[in-house]
């Protein structure tokens, strides 16, 4: 989502930058992309292609359909399943692919029944066009309505040390073995990044000598084995630095204690 313009709007301001952080972040090992229609609109899908098509073996390129773009920094939903089945052949064609791995619905559309959006996902699913599908800020209710529908093999909400509002899905996740994908991973951008100064994990990450934003991904990678973090940038070195996370192990202490650090109480 990063690479893209000023609110996630039009072509990133440096197009061959960002096709370098994309070819960088296969390179150092990632196999897990994860963008949406809605991103750019558009851009973002077919700068993965032109950056990265085609795949290398073993790269799982997710994408999300059911919202829309008027304009700069704004979204609105919409689940109608004509449109999406339109969305889903649309994303087929800016990605190049002949089968999306993972298809997520990005957010229910409260107009349209929930049966009737992932209606269309499943026919699409029947015709080979999508492999598994996944859902977007969801509760655990609105997940086992989905699964009367199509099979779901996981979820993507917001989640992260200092925001857990989606523990019950979480938990939920590692019950059903489903995959869970936080997003804001680090916080986001604005006053709820992690980067922010006065942040609580920052003596503790000073102690380990790393950085924040890594020990809140080495956190939340230790938390559960069915996460799936997706930290977004649009630069080189954050994006080596995100992936250094992955290498860095807590012990169980260490874990605890930034585990209490990071409660959402601790921080108000």
């Amino acid at each position: 989502m990063r690479l893209t313009g000023e609110g996630i709007w039009g072509w990133p301001p440096d197009r061959e930058n960002a096709k370098k952080v994309l070819r960088r972040a296969v390179e150092l090992g990632v196999n897990f992309i994860d963008t949406a229609d809605a991103y750019g609109p558009e851009t973002n899908e077919l700068l993965i292609a032109e950056a990265l098509y085609p795949y290398p073996k073993g790269l799982v390129i997710a994408t999300k359909g059911g919202q829309t773009r008027p304009g700069p920094g704004q979204w609105e939903q919409n689940g109608r399943p004509e449109y999406l089945a339109e969305a889903v052949d649309k994303s087929l064609k800016r990605l190049k692919l002949e089968r999306i791995d993972l298809w997520q619905l990005h957010r229910i559309d409260r107009k349209v029944p929930v049966e009737e959006s992932l209606g269309a996902i499943k026919k699409a699913q029947d015709a080979g066009k999508i492999r598994h599908v996944g859902l977007s800020e969801v509760t655990v209710a609105e997940i086992e309505q989905a699964k009367k529908v199509v099979p779901i093999v996981s979820i993507q909400n917001r989640y992260n040390i200092t925001d857990r509002d989606s523990e019950d899905a979480l938990n939920y996740c590692e019950k059903e073995k489903m995959g869970f994908i936080p997003w804001a991973p680090i916080g986001g951008s604005g006053s709820r990044s992690l980067t922010k100064p006065g942040k609580p994990l920052e003596a503790e990450a000073k102690r380990l000598n790393v950085s924040v934003v890594q020990l809140a991904l080495a956190w939340l990678l230790q938390r559960s084995p069915v996460m799936l973090p997706i930290p977004g940038t649009a630069n080189i070195a954050h994006l080596e630095e995100n992936m250094a996370a992955a290498k860095l192990q807590l012990t169980a202490d260490e874990w605890k204690k930034i585990e209490g650090l990071g409660r959402p109480h601790g921080i108000l």
